[in-house]
């Protein structure tokens, strides 16, 4: 039973996370916006596009990356509280995963893939497990403080 949970708890992470990820690509491409002609939802058109996009275009989809790993590792957290740990990490991993598969696919520059995947990953993992474990402290000394 544990490890259902387990696995349905970096499911929903996966999901929610990726959820928030599209959403931040869609709001970068709003506040700065792709070349003419550029689709940043479509592989197909990022790619035939690469050589158009400059360092800002690149600024949303870490903020992405980052912000949606960071969120699906605290849904995984707060979804499989007993192994949050192996939930958070597993989260990231699939994250990291996905972000290596994302940067074979999408062609973008060295140094942003140099940036990427070890700082928008794993990193987010752990502090989604710092966040977690001070909120899980906050509430605990209000319960102590209500209680009394």
């Amino acid at each position: 039973m544990l490890t259902l949970r387990l696995i349905f708890a970096v499911i929903v992470g996966v999901i929610g996370g990726s959820i928030i990820n599209m959403g931040l690509v869609i709001l970068g491409s709003a506040v700065i916006p792709p070349p003419p002609g550029v689709n940043v939802a479509s592989a197909e058109s990022l790619r035939a596009a690469a050589d158009l996009l400059g360092p800002q275009h690149f600024l949303f989809p870490f903020i992405a990356h980052a912000g949606g790993t960071l969120t699906g590792c605290l849904i995984a957290c707060w979804t499989s509280p007993r192994l949050r740990n192996v939930a958070a990490l597993f989260t990231g991993c699939v994250f990291l995963l996905l972000g290596i598969v994302n940067a074979f696919l999408i062609p973008a520059p060295l140094w942003f893939v140099a940036l990427d995947l070890p700082l928008a990953y794993l990193p987010m993992a752990v502090l989604a497990l710092i966040i977690h474990r001070r909120l899980l402290e906050a509430d605990r000394r209000n319960s102590r403080r209500n209680s009394q």
